[in-house]
């Protein structure tokens, strides 16, 4: 059994989720946003490193799963996000979890079978993979795919002979 918190990071709204993967089969345990204001931008990561880090103590996940950067048409943008990326994978890797990254386009494949779904579809098929009875809100329904993909990979790999996936606590593994 696995319990694996999906980040969907961002420098205003940092959406998260938590499964349990167990023999193959995908549980929700919580999921939602961190919302992070207008404030200075170190004020705004201390934020996501101190409630991802609230959210390690109480919920006692094993594997961080991230989506990876993407090279976005503002250069500022992409900076900011790289470094809301950063304050959550050292909160995870402080906390000894395992860190695997995910481009986006592998996330949106593994969870609604192309990697150009749109978020809507992505908030359908998390809504239906998780047998929610609401839609999540689309920053935490992109964190519960990206937990999905980790926890779909993971699966393969294993069916494939591979064995587990996971590594030493504080290693990023890139997929």
């Amino acid at each position: 059994m696995a319990l694996i918190l999906g980040i969907d990071p961002g420098s205003r709204i940092t959406g998260f989720g938590i499964v349990r993967e167990r023999a193959g089969q995908c549980e929700y345990v919580t999921s939602g946003c961190i919302r992070l204001g207008d404030g200075p931008f170190p004020g705004r990561l201390q934020q996501i490193f101190e409630h991802l880090s609230a959210l390690i103590v109480n919920y006692q996940p094993t594997i961080l799963s991230i989506e990876q950067v993407f090279l976005a048409r503002n250069p500022d943008s992409a900076l900011k996000l790289g470094q809301a990326r950063g304050a959550a994978i050292v909160a995870a890797v402080n906390a000894g979890l395992d860190v695997h990254e995910y481009t986006a386009r592998q996330v949106k494949q593994s969870v609604v079978g192309t990697g150009a779904a749109d978020k809507a579809q992505v908030q359908h098929m998390v809504t239906q993979l998780l047998g929610l009875s609401g839609t999540p809100q689309a920053d935490a329904a992109d964190a519960l795919a990206i937990a999905l993909c980790h926890a779909h990979s993971a699966a393969l790999h294993a069916q494939l002979g591979g064995g587990s996936i996971g590594l030493r606590s504080g290693r990023v593994r890139r997929r």
